[in-house]
């Protein structure tokens, strides 16, 4: 961002204050050796000092804004979570935030958040505690509240100052949900005040501060609804969306912000911020703020595993499934040039549709729609190929069709460019059997559905390079996911660690155990679907296939239920009919009221999946335990709120959970017995 001319009030080390002729002070926040501000104890006791010179300033107005070329604050520092370590800590440190944003929200002049790029968290909490926010346009969701994502709510005022500011309906949704706003919604909902261009902020900046006016109230409605009459109500209702998805003891965040709104109704008072700072205090030592937190950091560990490599320019897709084609889509959404190739046009033309539907739901603005649609193109002839810096094949799971695939490819890549498949079970020392250049073979599994899930497992063969290996990592970075290095073994780590459950789930179908009981087993758990559901929509066809696969490595057979299924063309949700009926793709079956469901089912899915999660380990299928609980929470959406399925089995004690698989064991035979994996892991 431009920087302002005049003289120099104070200068720190992540705080820099000027003022201009006309007597308006511009506050720069750019934290030193990072890449984005964060708010640290550091920044937070720097802006404090900041404010000490301020209230005696005698200036006219205050424009506050980043130094950083992406945003102005992505929130709290999150390294320093795991410091609050008691209830008394994380109220003292709460309150003393709560107290300079106050401090900065009473000055004696008006002031103005300059919104450049994401305000997040504790960052939007800042702008909040401004007279006015101006936000700079741009096309990405930038502005939110998330701490819901770590078990947490706002702690620095934010569940007040956002309520009062756009009212209960709209502060509810973007607190409750964690998501993030564009800045033309952010201006509809009056979260901002305006929206300009990069090259005009400081003179909208300056006239915001000179023309008097305030920051509207929130709608009458709002108002209405926070009276003290309505107020059990509208809570009562929140409460019962909320809970459908985040049951309380599972994610207490949003029920005590509920709780909050309900006894002070968004109110500016000092019970309102102490019951907030107390509320913060309480949720950030719950393990499942803890956990949270952890699964944060397994997501940056993941992020931070990209090398120095060059960035990918065109890929080429082979396959227009619905894997790759919406492999192809998202590639291309995220900037890249791709050709999508199949045997006919006809059978891309439903992934081009797909791909339209997709880029109209993540891109607003025409031209960039229009660029987005442009990059993907149709191949059937596979001219691609030679143009392509990455060919990803993602046909039909059969080892020969895949290897004569190949044969055709190898001679027409480029030098340097990658080949990768998109395999979910074969081992890629018997897929590369036959290249000329092996070490240019790697694994990109992407998961189902590409456009949500955010995990990409990039597996290495024996013959794979480390170039090869790297810049697989580097392009899965490139696209905006999560790369988890693993090795090649027949399932790499999710699809391996999920067969155990989903065959024991199908063992409980087998004894009678209705399946809408052993999913909701799982769901109570926390996951997000059970296992009768996720075979139905990954597509029996597709389960019955890798079970083939997977059969030597996890000692269990195909279910001769998949195959009876598979036999009548009752393929799951793809085909309305499967485990369950499916109609406008929701499965039919009777409701079952959360947390009845049997614990003894539970321990037969859950302590299946662990013990495999174990064998993993063993194994190494990856580098680590945390790897391992990364690549489960990612790849499935295993219950984020217990860390992951060995830091779970480390809560529950791991003597318990080798003694309750002994006990399993000895009532339902050996697939129970206890992986060797358990002695590498401390309790």
């Amino acid at each position: 961002m431009q920087s302002s001319t005049g003289s120099v009030l104070l200068s720190l080390m992540h705080w820099r204050l000027e003022s201009d002729v006309n007597g308006i002070g511009w506050l720069c926040f750019d934290r030193q050796g990072a890449g984005a501000n964060t708010l640290s104890a550091e920044t937070m006791a720097e802006l404090e000092t900041c404010l000490d010179a301020l209230e005696k300033s005698g200036l006219k107005g205050l424009v506050i804004h980043s130094g950083k070329a992406r945003g102005f604050i992505a929130g709290a520092d999150i390294n320093e979570f795991p410091a609050l370590d008691s209830e008394a800590r994380a109220y003292a440190v709460t309150r003393q935030g709560q107290h300079i944003l106050a401090r900065l929200e009473a000055l004696p002049f008006p002031s103005v958040a300059v919104l450049h790029g994401f305000a997040l968290g504790g960052g939007l909490e800042l702008a909040l505690a401004c007279t006015r926010r101006l936000a700079i346009e741009g096309n990405e969701p930038v502005f939110g509240l998330p701490e819901v994502q770590l078990g947490l709510h706002p702690g620095f005022g934010g569940t007040v100052r956002l309520t009062r500011l756009v009212g209960v309906r709209q502060a509810m949704d973007l607190m409750l949900t964690g998501r993030s706003i564009r800045p033309a919604q952010a201006k509809k909902h009056g979260l901002v005040d305006a929206v300009v261009s990069e090259n005009n902020w400081r003179h909208v900046a300056v006239l915001m501060l000179t023309d008097g006016s305030q920051s509207g109230p929130a709608p009458w409605l709002d108002r209405l609804l926070a009276m003290s009459l309505f107020r059990p109500k509208l809570a009562q209702r929140l409460r019962h969306k909320v809970s459908t998805k985040a049951p309380e003891e599972h994610y207490p965040a949003p029920h005590a912000l509920i709780a909050l709104w309900e006894k002070h109704g968004g109110k500016a008072t000092a019970a309102a911020y102490d019951a907030e700072a107390e509320s913060f205090a309480r949720l950030v030592m719950t393990p499942t703020s803890r956990n949270l937190v952890r699964v944060f950091f397994l997501r940056e560990r993941l992020k931070k595993l990209v090398v120095d490599t060059t960035p990918a320019k065109r890929v080429h897709v082979i396959g227009a499934g619905v894997m790759g084609g919406d492999i192809a889509a998202w590639c291309a959404l995220r900037g890249l040039e791709v050709s999508l190739q199949d045997r006919e046009l006809k059978l891309i033309e439903p992934a081009l549709e797909r791909a339209r539907k997709l880029f109209e739901r993540k891109v607003r603005q025409p031209d960039a729609l229009a660029a987005a649609t442009a990059r993907l193109k149709a191949d059937p002839d596979g001219r691609g190929v030679a143009e392509a810096d990455v060919v990803i094949e993602a046909v039909f799971e059969d080892l020969t069709v895949k290897r004569q695939l190949f044969a055709r490819v190898e001679p027409q890549l480029k030098a340097g460019a990658i080949l990768a498949t998109n395999t979910s079970s074969i081992r890629l020392e018997d897929l590369g059997n036959g290249l000329k250049d092996p070490g240019r073979l790697i694994g990109l599994h992407f998961f189902n559905p590409v456009a949500k899930l955010p995990l990409v497992e990039v597996v290495a063969a024996l013959a794979s390079s480390r170039a090869a290996v790297d810049a697989g990592i580097g392009f899965t970075r490139q696209i905006g996911k999560l790369p988890l290095p693993c090795r090649s073994h027949p399932g790499f780590l999710v699809n391996r660690i999920l067969a155990p459950y989903i065959a024991e789930a199908l063992e409980l179908l087998r004894e009678g155990v209705p399946p809408a009981e052993i999913d909701l087993a799982a769901t109570d758990f926390g996951m997000p679907m059970g296992p009768i559901e996720l075979a139905d929509s990954v597509g029996l066809d597709v389960s019955a296939h890798v079970a083939r696969i997977l059969a030597p490595v996890i000692g269990r057979g195909i279910a001769p239920e998949i195959e009876e299924l598979v036999r009548q063309k009752h393929l799951g949700l793809k085909s309305g009919q499967g485990f369950y009926t499916y109609r406008e793709r929701k499965p039919v079956r009777p409701a079952l009221p959360p947390g009845s469901s049997d614990a003894g089912v539970q321990d037969r899915l859950i302590l299946a999946l662990l013990n495999e999660a174990a064998n993993c380990l063993q194994e190494g299928i990856v580098a680590d335990a945390d790897l391992i609980d990364a690549g489960v929470i990612f790849g499935t959406g295993f219950a984020p709120f217990r860390g992951g399925p060995l830091h779970h089995a480390r809560q529950t004690g791991v003597d318990t959970v080798i003694s309750q698989l002994t006990e399993l064991a000895a009532r339902h035979g050996s697939r129970f017995q206890p992986s060797p994996g358990w002695k590498l892991l401390d309790n």
